[in-house]
């Protein structure tokens, strides 16, 4: 006889050990504190930031409306880093930054914010990745050995820093050569 699809269900959970989910999930009361569900404990907002610097995949969900509040506690986190000793920004970029909310060009900006992020992180893997196991007079011949990949690779990031630049201009272009078109107005 065969089994029902919930005893197949089952039996398929005792047969296979549970797979790490994809992304952690961390829920947030009402009373503001943080819950692991993978390890089943609280959890502070140090602990978040932990585990984004180690790398997890997490989601922070309300656990009453299952609302995804990610992002306002990666900006809690940056604002804590922010406003404690060595901060990233100055005021001047902050400013710009914000100057660029309901702007025309603020998806371009975002994205080319992270591109740029992006592209700083790979390099610092890179670098990171090959330079493992090194003494420091090691890490002084690496350092001396490296200059023209290190060159190369900054070439590169410069390079399509700059093409992304570049790309910014010409959508700015059109949209003012659109916007003015509307108004009936020609450059």
């Amino acid at each position: 006889m065969g089994a029902t699809p919930e005893e197949s269900a089952v039996q398929d959970k005792k047969a296979t050990p549970a797979a790490k989910p994809a992304q952690r999930v961390i829920k947030k009361y009402p009373n503001r504190r943080l819950y692991d569900t993978d390890t089943s404990t609280y959890i502070t907002l140090t602990e978040v930031k932990q585990l984004v610097m180690a790398n997890e995949t997490i989601v922070v969900r309300d656990a009453k409306t299952g609302e995804d509040l990610t992002r306002s506690i990666l900006l809690q986190i940056i604002l804590e880093e922010e406003a404690g000793g060595a901060p990233m920004f100055t005021e001047a970029v902050l400013a710009n930054i914000i100057r660029f909310y309901g702007h025309a060009m603020q998806g371009f900006m975002g994205a080319y914010l992270e591109k740029n992020v992006q592209m700083f992180t790979d390099i610092q893997s890179k670098l990171a990745e090959q330079s493992q196991g090194l003494t420091p007079e090691m890490w002084t011949q690496f350092m001396n050995l490296q200059s023209p990949m290190v060159q190369g690779m900054m070439g590169n990031y410069v390079e399509q820093s700059k093409n992304m630049f570049t790309q910014m201009q010409e959508q700015m272009q059109k949209q003012t050569e659109q916007m003015l078109g509307a108004f009936g107005l020609k450059r």
